[in-house]
């Protein structure tokens, strides 16, 4: 049976934390360990959205860090899917820092991450496809599908730089 293609914009997110002290460095800045796991959250909710199944990390892409993000400021992360494949599906997420005192607010952290469906057996589960509506949601498909085919012709072939650190 051939799933309903669902909207993109269905699967939008957004989460705001506010940057304490435990999440941040020496700096008064963000850990990027902490911006990526909730990076990693947001990303997996508008996967879940999408697919109504259960989901998991199967890599994450083109993760920039742009500006910090200084103590006490708002985190506010926006994640939708980008495009939807046999099992997977690519979420592009944005963070942005918001000055609590100003409203001001500025991009610091980009990322595309690609989440797979699963069943409760850990089998992967088709997705559905995905309703494209503007020419921008086309490009932005596009583009992930041509990540998309990098990404595994990379996949089974390791590197030089794996069998370095496999010593």
């Amino acid at each position: 049976m051939i799933a309903t293609p669902r909207k993109g914009s269905d699967s939008i997110v957004e989460m705001t934390q506010l940057l304490l002290p435990g999440d941040a460095n020496a700096l008064g800045a963000a850990f990027g360990g902490s911006v990526m796991g909730w990076i990693d959250i947001c990303a997996a909710v508008a996967a879940q959205r999408h697919s109504r199944q259960q989901v998991v990390t199967a890599s994450m892409d083109d993760l920039h860090f742009h500006a910090p993000i200084l103590i006490g400021f708002q985190v506010i992360l926006r994640a939708r899917v980008i495009a939807a494949f046999r099992t997977s599906m690519e979420i592009g997420v944005t963070v942005h820092a918001e000055n609590p005192l100003t409203g001001e607010r500025q991009l610091t952290t980009s990322a595309l991450l690609t989440f797979v469906a699963l069943d409760k057996e850990g089998r992967k589960l088709p997705v559905p496809p995905l309703a494209i509506e503007s020419e921008v949601e086309k490009a932005a498909a596009e583009e992930a599908t041509a990540r998309r085919a990098e990404r595994i012709s990379r996949r089974d072939k390791g590197g030089a730089w794996l069998k370095l650190l496999e010593r």
